[in-house]
């Protein structure tokens, strides 16, 4: 097992180093071409590379191809990559017509500089590069896009070249497929192509409208949802949108947060904050009475939208948004159940990502960041808890060091979808530091107050960004119990049309999403129609059909299934939705 890992993990040097390479043999070819470019940065990503270039023109798509012919020419000419070290004054000589890389050198603590040097290119560099060009091997470019320089919208806007690198040519096609895939998947086109939702400037970037076939799958996980949490001893409560700016004052959100919140408002003359977090609201419904710790642990979840400011540039469909709401919980509990309680919301987060299809995800612990809340040896307790909690369970994690939330530790579980990307989902984070910051506590056995523990808890993370990931990884086709429109009762000729109405009533009576397509169509552009809307069943009924008193039922995979009587056919669907399976 451990020689398996070092494997893969030598595996993924190799290919990493390929890929900046890479980077550098692309940002030659860039220079020849273009030889009065401007280089801003160049490094190997989880899926290939990347380089971001001003240059005098924007970039066609033909353009793509002439730079990759540049970029094997260099491959076959295997070049060394050579490394050199130079002092600061040394090395902004050699890039004195680079504004970009000038910046970056003057932010350099050390004075000595790494550079490397491929044919006629050299560049800033710490590495680490393969032996010559001729080691990178199978590659392609994919797409330009725009990127502000450093991540800032007050910055130039380059151009980034987007590419990757595999060690076959295999694997590159099978890579190439794969994003294919991907792009017929892309939750954007899928929401538009199945009038699921849509994003308008008018209103603002960033913020949903869901349409009623959205609508009604967003119902249907949220119904679930509620269900389950009853089912485990949770309470729903409701929290407004906004609170008094002294709030996040005390919980330490407008000092750790504030980059992430929008601009306070004036309501008479005192400033509010629309809601970036759940939690100040649930912990102010808490201390509304003295509690016992006879009633902890107290389980309090909410589906609370919350607004958070994202740059424009970053905004993308579903999965990142300014306004989305979160399936939030906190719960509040004793030192001594808060094992206990995260193990139980481990074991719920798991069950609700299998249920609604995600059979593989990887978890993280994230520990304490720079910038901090509390002391350290609470930190440490925090960890340590959540560290148990996953031994217990048997979970393999990967530590994440410094990527907890200002007020402590956190798990991490990233889903893997269909095409085995990961996505992000449920955070577990336990909190000693706001029921300090708000003075939280319960009655012990011992007639004494003492300190409650939080726990901040998701089980789907963001509704918005789990149905992006939900239309991606079923590609639009969701099983049965999720499916917005379950059948269509399709009529060969308006003469079925009573027959078709009486079918869709009495579906309706069993409470089963169902359409009558009405359109003076041809029957197999109906059909296909209703494939392209990846409906589950589609109902044809004929005169033979009107007769028996059956229906004829196709899958929209094409398949046809014998006909059969009506009974039969709810019998079907019904035991789809009620086993929640994945067709």
């Amino acid at each position: 097992m451990t020689a398996k890992k070092t494997n893969e993990a030598r595996k993924v040097e190799r290919l990493e180093a390929m890929r900046h390479s890479a980077a550098h043999i692309m940002a030659e070819a860039v220079s020849l071409l273009f030889p009065e470019v401007k280089f801003g940065i160049g490094p190997a990503t989880a899926d290939g590379f990347y380089y971001d270039f001003d240059l005098p023109r924007s970039l066609a798509p033909e353009d793509l191809s002439t730079i990759e012919s540049k970029m094997h020419e260099s491959i076959a000419s295997n070049s060394p990559f050579l490394r050199e070290e130079v002092d600061k004054a040394t090395a902004r000589e050699m890039f004195d017509s680079q504004p970009y890389k000038l910046e970056l050198i003057d932010e350099l603590t050390d004075e000595m500089v790494t550079v490397y040097r491929q044919g006629s290119f050299v560049d800033l560099c710490r590495g680490s590069h393969v032996a010559s060009t001729g080691d990178v091997k199978a590659i392609k470019l994919l797409s330009v896009a725009g990127a502000y320089w450093r991540g800032d919208e007050h910055r130039p806007m380059l151009q980034r070249i987007y590419g990757t690198a595999f060690e076959t040519e295999e694997e590159l096609e099978s890579y190439l497929k794969k994003i294919d895939e991907a792009a017929k998947r892309d939750h954007r086109k899928l929401g538009k192509a199945l009038d699921l939702f849509s994003i308008h400037e008018e209103a603002g970037a960033g913020l949903v409208h869901w349409h009623p076939k959205g609508a009604m799958i967003r119902t249907i996980i949220e119904d679930f949802w509620r269900s389950e949490h009853f089912k485990r001893g949770y309470d729903i409560v409701y929290s407004p949108h906004l609170a008094k700016i002294d709030l996040w004052r005390t919980s330490g959100h407008l000092e750790f947060y504030r980059d992430s919140m929008y601009p306070p408002m004036d309501v008479e003359g005192q400033g509010y904050l629309i809601k970036p977090m759940n939690c100040p609201a649930h912990i102010l419904m808490y201390k509304t009475q003295l509690r016992s710790y006879r009633q902890l642990p107290l389980r309090w979840a909410e589906l609370g939208t919350v607004y958070r400011w994202e740059r424009s540039g970053v905004l993308h469909g579903l999965t990142r948004v300014r306004g989305f709401t979160q399936d939030d919980a906190h719960i509040f509990c004793r030192p001594d159940q808060l094992e206990d309680e995260v193990v139980g919301v481990l074991e719920f987060a798991c069950f609700m990502l299998e249920t609604l299809g995600f059979n593989e995800y990887e978890s993280m612990l994230s520990t304490r960041p720079e910038k901090y809340a509390g002391t350290i040896e609470v930190w440490d307790q925090a960890t340590e808890t959540l560290e148990r909690a996953l031994d217990r369970l048997q979970i393999d994690y990967t530590v994440n060091p410094g990527e907890g939330v200002f007020y402590g530790p956190k798990i991490d579980i990233s889903l893997k979808d269909s095409l085995g990307r990961t996505w992000q989902g449920p955070t577990i984070q336990v909190d000693f530091n706001l029921p300090e910051r708000f003075d939280m506590n319960y009655i012990g056995d011992d007639g004494l107050e003492h300190r409650v523990v939080m726990i901040h808890r998701t089980v789907l993370g963001s509704m918005e960004r789990f149905l992006g990931c939900l239309i991606e990884h079923y590609g639009g086709a969701f099983p049965t119990w999720l499916a917005p429109v379950q059948a269509v009762v399709i009529p060969i000729t308006d003469q079925n049309l009573d027959y078709a109405r009486k079918v869709a009533l009495e579906l309706k009576g069993e409470q089963i999403r169902v359409e009558i397509d009405e359109r003076s169509e041809r029957m197999n552009l109906k059909i296909r129609d209703a494939q392209l809307q990846k409906v589950p069943y589609m109902l044809i009924v004929g005169n033979e059909e009107v007769a028996s008193s059956t229906v004829s039922v196709r899958l929209r995979d094409g398949r046809k299934l014998k006909a059969q009587p009506l009974p039969e056919f709810k019998a079907m669907v019904k035991s789809a939705v009620e086993s929640r399976g994945t067709v």
